[in-house]
């Protein structure tokens, strides 16, 4: 009753069978589990919950940067993988009658989920590593929970096929000769898939970053930037802009004031979430001897105010661990140069193992809280 590409006869390669779906199932999935729990990382840091925020570390510096270029690795990685393992089970996508059972049918339909969640959630994560965003809902929060959706459904789907998985999992005696060139070919796209875009997180790759969408030594200062004065509508500093920290004993300071009190060099990376990251040299204040001056109590956190016109983390929060370690600094110089307008002159956050989105620019308030 079938006509068209679907019809009966149509799916002749030898290759639509389950010795060479299981063998990409578990590239697939390890790349999906990495990817789910970097990703989790990255969720927790951004946006705590609060249980979860007494618990967050400031060390090991680099923690998130190594975490968020896992994350977006793994999921580039991942395209490739998706693609040929649904191209060896697209004959059963459409088999007929579409359901023989309810069960049949409740199955087809955990199926549908299955793939829907997972195709959007790559390429959502796809678009958003080129900040592309043609769609009207929010990107974090959906992505988030297409990951639980992805997951779940993986998860049923493995249990309700754990028999057929189990019976093929082992290398069969005899194996068609044509599996070996397909799994080849699909093990180097994803090599070159990962070799072309990881240099922008990973620095000895960096001369291999053609399809990234970031070199993490281009931009101003030699520093990309995600958000620039223009887009924040910060261009120039106010002509009498003034560091207010507000506490127990609350003062201000002028730029030449912050200049006079102790600098400090620190070697940070910058570490985004669309998955580049840049390691720079750092001069200014810490943060912690402001906290100090202001009378923070032991155990206190920073709030973060910066006064572009707009933007979703204007304000950030900054929990104890991070506000009292040395490293993080009221930043006012990059390598050796007065911060640039796009890098947030007059001064900016920068603190270890904090996602770059929470590392604000042009800063004109701490409050102690």
């Amino acid at each position: 009753m079938r006509r068209g590409p679907f019809r009966d006869g149509k799916f002749r390669s030898a290759l639509h069978e389950p010795r060479t779906t299981v063998v990409l199932g578990r590239w697939l999935g390890a790349a999906l589990l990495v990817c789910f729990l970097t990703g989790l990382v990255s969720h927790a840091l951004q946006d705590p919950p609060t249980w979860l925020v007494p618990y967050l570390q400031s060390r090991p510096v680099g923690g998130y940067q190594v975490t968020q270029g896992l994350h977006v690795i793994s999921g580039l990685a991942a395209i490739p993988l998706l693609g040929a393992k649904l191209w060896t089970v697209y004959p059963r996508l459409f088999e007929w009658p579409p359901a023989r059972s309810v069960l049949h049918a409740l199955e087809r339909l955990g199926i549908f989920v299955l793939v829907a969640a997972m195709l959007l959630e790559v390429f959502t994560g796809l678009f958003n590593t080129l900040q592309w965003y043609p769609w009207p809902f929010p990107f974090r929060q959906t992505h988030f929970w297409l990951a639980w959706l992805a997951t779940g459904g993986l998860l049923v789907h493995i249990a309700a096929k754990g028999t057929l998985i189990a019976r093929h999992w082992r290398r069969p005696a005899v194996g068609l000769p044509q599996r070996r060139a397909f799994l080849t070919a699909v093990t180097a796209a994803a090599g070159v898939v990962t070799l072309t875009t990881a240099g922008q997180t990973v620095p000895f790759l960096s001369g291999l970053d053609l399809l990234a969408p970031r070199r993490p030594d281009i931009g101003p200062q030699g520093l990309p930037v995600n958000r620039t004065a223009a887009q924040a509508g910060t261009v120039t500093a106010p002509a009498d802009w003034r560091l207010r920290v507000d506490g127990p004993r609350p003062y201000t300071l002028t730029l030449a004031e912050l200049a006079q009190l102790p600098q400090h060099d620190v070697e940070l990376p910058i570490a985004c979430v669309e998955g580049w990251s840049a390691t720079a040299r750092w001069s200014g204040v810490r943060i912690a001897d402001l906290m100090e001056r202001a009378g923070a109590p032991a155990g206190a956190a920073l709030r973060f105010t910066s006064f572009e016109a707009n933007g979703p983390y204007r304000v950030m929060e900054m929990p104890s661990e991070y506000a009292v370690d040395p490293l993080s600094l009221l930043a006012l110089r990059v390598n050796g140069e007065v911060l640039k307008a796009d890098h947030g002159y007059p001064a900016r956050v920068i603190a270890p193992n904090r996602p770059g989105v929470l590392q604000t620019k042009w800063i004109e308030r701490i409050e102690v809280v």
